[in-house]
């Protein structure tokens, strides 16, 4: 497996567990339809959660949230829509980033974006 690849599983990791830890259940990790993809989808106080995780170790290219775009959060849309097909019971959903930065000596950061939209 590729190192980003890596990377990126571990961030993935690493958030599930942080979700976890501050009250979401966590409904679906790595969710697919079509070429679509949701890296979590959690819930808490009936609110639906659509999240975007990246994660980086080092800031050379800059923070990890800068490299979610426009054209990523039009994706995560399309996806949930998608999935609110699927699942039409939900009435109140969000759209949020979870930020890594993972540091070399394990004190990882977390930077969390609430709300986010086009």
């Amino acid at each position: 497996m590729a190192k980003h690849n890596e990377l990126g599983k571990e961030g993935e990791e690493l958030a599930v567990k942080w979700f976890a830890d501050q009250g979401y259940e966590i409904l679906h990790n790595n969710w697919r339809h079509s070429h679509y993809e949701v890296d979590i989808i959690a819930s808490k106080k009936n609110i639906l959660y659509f999240i975007e995780v990246k994660a980086r170790s080092n800031n050379a290219f800059g923070y990890p949230e800068e490299s979610v775009g426009k054209k990523k959060i039009q994706n995560l849309m399309n996806a949930a829509e998608e999935f609110l097909i699927q699942y039409p019971e939900w009435k109140r959903i969000q759209f949020d980033i979870l930020s890594i930065s993972l540091r070399k000596d394990g004190v990882n950061e977390y930077f969390f974006i609430e709300d986010v939209a086009l």
